[in-house]
């Protein structure tokens, strides 16, 4: 009885096995470029106007509801009067003026103030029914949850660029000479940031850069501009753990390379950038290069 189940067994392995051969292997697939989301969803900083005279006002169950997504039905300020015609699609967003309770490193309000407002991008809306003063749109594509007074704008598709080749991190990249900024801040107001984070730097078209750049990101040892308590000189000497035999400045260490990311939206002095690749955990108020 055994050597009947033994060798019934090794029958239905051999069949499972030959079965696996025969079945034609996956190839796993790559990304060439940032998906859709990453795109629309990433938020962006600007300093110029973003008009306002278009306004989601309202939507269906608004005595229940305080916020609208998905496949829900929303009412904009603007009908036959102003032009809309049903199929027309549009953008919302709204400023993201959340203000934390403390900056994470010295001049990240400055800098931040600089760069512009920051904007949410909440989704995109299309125009079922048109009404002399008011159209009704549905919610076709969701980033956040949309509210009432959320500014709604003619939609544009926004450019795809293309990852660049694969090739391995170097982690000991020289400088590349070319302008070095901050990260700033990030989406939702994150100042942690890892692979496929948004994040906000302090350099734009006005300092030629463009969709599809790459940035490389890295710190220095010693920098003591976090606002959390810090240990001065800590980049050679360390209380009771040793210490170096002479003083080491910020600038006489080598830096830390830490990732890179490609720039998915720019606007004239700031530039949203999704991080590619990062070996260690990203901070508010490290540095970047365009590569």
């Amino acid at each position: 009885m055994r050597a009947n189940i033994a060798t019934l067994s090794l029958i239905v392995m051999m069949g499972v096995a030959a079965s696996s051969a025969q079945e034609p292997r996956t190839a796993l697939h790559v990304p060439t470029a940032p998906d859709y989301n990453t795109i629309n969803c990433s938020g962006f900083v600007t300093d110029q106007r973003v008009s306002e005279d278009y306004r989601l006002v309202s939507g269906e169950q608004s005595n229940l509801k305080l916020t609208f997504t998905s496949g829900d039905y929303v009412y904009i300020n603007r009908g036959q009067d102003k032009g809309v015609r049903v199929g027309d699609r549009f953008s919302v967003v709204r400023p993201d003026d959340y203000a934390g309770d403390a900056p994470w490193f010295k001049w990240q309000e400055k800098l931040m103030k600089a760069m512009g407002t920051q904007y949410i991008d909440a989704g995109q809306v299309r125009v079922v029914n048109v009404q002399p003063k008011v159209s009704v749109a549905q919610v076709i594509f969701s980033c956040d949850y949309m509210q009432r007074g959320d500014i709604v704008l003619p939609y544009q598709e926004r450019p795809v660029p293309p990852y660049k080749e694969a090739g391995a991190f170097d982690h000991f990249a020289p400088v590349s000479g070319k302008p070095v900024a901050m990260v700033v801040s990030g989406k939702d107001h994150s100042d942690a940031f890892g692979r496929n984070s948004a994040i906000y730097v302090n350099l734009g078209t006005n300092q030629g850069v463009k969709i599809g750049d790459y940035f490389r990101i890295f710190r220095y040892q010693g920098s003591t501009a976090e606002t959390v308590p810090q240990t001065k000189d800590y980049q050679f000497m360390m209380y009771g753990f040793g210490s170096a035999p002479q003083r080491y400045s910020w600038n006489d260490l080598p830096r830390e390379v830490l990732g890179e990311g490609i720039v998915c939206n720019v606007s004239r002095n700031s530039s949203t950038v999704m991080i590619t690749f990062s070996s260690l955990e990203i901070y508010a108020g490290d540095y970047t290069e365009i590569e």
